[in-house]
């Protein structure tokens, strides 16, 4: 893990607060200079840490309101063949390699009951897809997020101590 001190945090903080945030502002809002600023952007770009820019978008709000989790089990060896699969689906938002009893974990959306219902279906055409079992999200109770752990794990005392940590 990348050392991230209490500047980085706040960066970052400010970053997810003020994403249209130029240099100049950033260093306003966290009383740096704005060189720091970019240095410390820079850095973390480098290190995969930033890996984007690009607006944050609320599928329920974009009329996609019925989301769904799916895990599926798959033939082996055929990792490579469900990913081909998966990615040419539309309402498949994100999958995940896992352990235990399924191989995969989709979270899917749809516009409706039967749209989301044809998303299963594509999902089953899959040769390499064995089995699926899916269970409808009824309301998020906490959504994506990343600077808790991010906190939760910072270099004590590095960088610019004076940061608040909030």
């Amino acid at each position: 893990m990348a050392d991230l001190d209490a500047l980085d945090l706040a960066v970052l903080t400010a970053l997810r607060e003020n994403p249209r945030a130029g240099a100049l502002e950033l260093s306003r809002l966290l009383g740096v200079a704005r060189a720091t600023v970019t240095a410390r952007i820079a850095r973390l770009e480098r290190s995969g840490i930033v890996t984007g820019y690009g607006p944050d978008v609320d599928v329920t709000a974009a009329g996609f309101g019925v989301q769904a989790f799916v895990t599926l089990e798959i033939a082996q060896g055929a990792i490579d063949a469900v990913r081909a699969d998966l990615e040419a689906i539309p309402g498949v938002l994100e999958a995940h390699a896992t352990t235990g009893s399924g191989d995969v974990l989709c979270r899917v959306a749809a516009g409706s009951h039967e749209a989301l219902q044809q998303v299963l279906v594509d999902l089953n055409r899959s040769p390499a897809v064995v089995r699926s079992t899916s269970v409808v999200a009824l309301s998020q109770l906490v959504p994506w997020r990343t600077l808790p752990l991010l906190r939760s794990e910072a270099a004590a005392g590095a960088g610019r101590s004076g940061m608040p940590r909030t």
